[in-house]
């Protein structure tokens, strides 16, 4: 695709990063077909291509508009063409720097403009998060029903371990999964436990940035990733093994804090390390399978559902299912695995129609083979796709245990 920036951004590094984005597209189209807006739409508008085209307008010089907008908030960030993608466009990251121009340029309503910057106070704060989410449960029972799935029941969590090791990991707990799923973070730290690895936990650590980040703010994502890097880093002189980041969609953001913070000097090599560091768990565990196996009371006919940031943006597709088949777990097939489910982050509730109309789909496919359990790998999917299921939607770790070890390996 041939390009002319405009000058206000040519020389800029978003400006060459969107330039070099820009002519790996060849047009070819091969992204329609997996975008899950398209197919339900049926307009190029509202395409990889067609928002494309969209951006590189504005790039170019064009008064970005309402409709333009429009078409890049119902953009899912599912990054499904970039795994369709012969040529390598990093759209994801285009559809980035066309939200910030956009957003900076064209005024939204003060509904809009409300919810949006409620999401991104609200969501990074754990304490504020989880105060509101208790005081939804208390009046669940009154709340209008679109709201009321929004406000799952609380879990009980089972206690974290205190065991001491010498193999340590990190283990980012995130902003909304400790209230939104109290179980997922310490099983995680309980199954590393009787593996003989202890995690280390960071109070100080905050959201990934992912919220701030694909709502237009990068420059508030930046922050959110200095903290944690800030809280990080004197674990990371110590040698700890590996970050573990058990929400895919976390992970995403994480292992992206290298690029993200490229041209801050201060920041730029201990972003890189992060960066490196990072792992989902599917990754960390692939080489131990032996010692893995169903947990006593976890169902075994699992219907898996692969986030879209597993597998088009961590590049993890079919990982997790060939594990869980490997400890003995019977995976069934699911039709359109590579279609999101609707979650994406904030996207249920800022465009809670198209993604009403997923999940009904991605539910239709993933109970079809009569699965006992749906498993997923991201708080998100979790939450969207409990409001509807009629079976449990968990974590896939919360299913999983840990072999003891021989006797004369416990020894040595």
């Amino acid at each position: 695709m041939q390009t002319n920036l405009a000058d206000f951004i040519r020389e800029t590094p978003e400006g060459r990063e969107a330039d070099s984005i820009l002519r790996k597209c060849t047009h070819c189209g091969f992204c329609l077909a997996n975008c899950p807006t398209y197919r339900i739409l049926g307009d190029e508008l509202d395409s990889p291509r067609g928002r494309i085209y969209q951006v590189k307008q504005v790039l170019e010089g064009a008064e970005p508009t309402e409709s333009i907008q429009l078409h890049l908030d119902r953009c899912l960030t599912c990054r499904a063409c970039e795994t369709t993608c012969p040529s390598g466009v990093e759209y994801g990251r285009l559809a980035d720097i066309g939200r910030e121009l956009v957003e900076a340029r064209v005024r939204r309503s003060w509904r809009g403009r409300f919810l949006r910057t409620g999401l991104r106070y609200l969501m990074p704060r754990r304490r504020l998060f989880a105060t509101l989410l208790g005081a939804g449960r208390v009046v669940r029972g009154i709340l209008p029903a679109n709201l009321r799935g929004k406000v799952p029941p609380r879990r009980k969590a089972p206690a974290w371990p205190d065991r001491s090791h010498d193999r340590k990991v990190l283990m980012l707990e995130g902003c909304v999964q400790p209230s939104l799923s109290p179980p997922i973070n310490p099983a995680t730290a309980r199954l590393l436990d009787e593996l003989g690895i202890q995690v280390i936990r960071t109070p100080a650590s905050v959201c990934c940035g992912a919220v701030s980040q694909h709502l237009g703010a990068p420059a508030e994502a930046r922050e959110l990733i200095r903290r944690n890097i800030d809280a990080w880093w004197p674990h990371v002189e110590q040698g700890v093994d590996a970050i573990i980041v058990n929400a895919s969609g976390c992970g995403t953001q994480v292992k992206d804090y290298g690029r993200l913070l490229r041209d801050d000097a201060a920041y730029a090599e201990r972003a890189e390390r992060i960066s490196a560091l990072c792992m989902d768990p599917v990754e960390f565990l692939a080489n131990g399978a032996d010692r893995l196996a169903p947990a006593p009371d976890a169902p075994l006919r699992v219907a898996f559902q692969s986030p879209c940031t597993l597998q088009h943006g961590l590049g993890l597709g079919g990982r997790v299912e060939a594990l869980l088949r490997e400890i003995g777990f019977e995976v069934v097939p699911v039709a359109d695995p590579h279609i999101c489910c609707g979650s994406a982050g904030t996207y249920s509730i800022l465009q809670p129609e198209m993604a009403q109309r997923l999940k009904t789909d991605k539910l239709r496919n993933l109970q079809a083979h009569e699965p006992e359990v749906i498993a997923t790998a991201n708080i998100g999917c979790l939450t969207h796709l409990s409001e509807g299921a009629s079976i449990p939607v968990r974590h896939w770790l919360e299913l999983v245990s840990a072999r003891p070890l021989p006797a004369n390996e416990e020894q040595e």
